[in-house]
């Protein structure tokens, strides 16, 4: 890992993967499962720390992970919805990594993110001092890969729900700098899904 960035990555991947069936973090993607894929994208970053956010099969997961260096966080309350997980990383980061400036949140189950979008990101941030940076979406919608700065960390840390943080991004849109992908940024959430992405080019 590059750490010429203090950055802090957090892979929230806690779901329960309810409408997959099974846990969607242990799909095989190329010679990886997904959630160690998502890891190395991040791992292969200008970030200075990786955190994986767990929740629902943590313990089976760890297992799939324990080979890599990223932290590993347990959010208790992974049922309240995504909110509750970036909470977890920013709570985490705040009472314990006084030097960490901003958190790029990424999803375990968006694989076609690249480590170059992620540095990009990273280095928009860095250059233009930007208080959030998010990802353009079809429809005018914003979302991760997104990058908050320290100054949001409290905020962050009294997320709940499902909307993650939306409406953060709603509330600041005025100073929100907006990135757009050259990938395609979906998320795998069915058998359908992961059936008609895997056939595409693994990142």
């Amino acid at each position: 890992m590059s750490q010429s960035s203090n950055i802090t990555i957090a892979i929230l991947a806690a779901g329960a993967s309810t409408r997959m069936g099974s846990p969607k973090q242990l799909l095989k993607w190329g010679n990886k499962s997904l959630i160690t894929h998502t890891i190395s994208i991040a791992q292969n970053s200008k970030a200075k720390e990786v955190i994986v956010v767990l929740g629902a099969n943590s313990e089976t997961i760890t297992s799939e992970i324990k080979g890599t260096s990223a932290s590993i966080l347990i959010n208790k309350e992974w049922h309240k919805g995504i909110g509750k997980s970036i909470a977890c990383a920013a709570d985490h980061i705040l009472n314990s990594n006084e030097k960490c400036k901003g958190i790029l949140v990424i999803l375990a189950d968006q694989p076609f993110v690249t480590t170059d979008y992620l540095n990009e990101i990273i280095e928009v941030y860095t250059t233009e001092k930007a208080n959030i940076i998010a990802t353009a979406y079809h429809s005018n919608k914003l979302g991760v890969p997104a990058l908050f700065d320290r100054v949001y960390f409290e905020e962050l840390s009294q997320l709940s729900g499902d909307d993650g943080a939306k409406s953060l991004i709603k509330k600041d849109k005025h100073v929100v700098t907006v990135l757009s992908s050259n990938f395609t940024n979906v998320d795998i959430d069915t058998k359908a899904d992961f059936k008609q992405y895997s056939k595409g080019k693994f990142n």
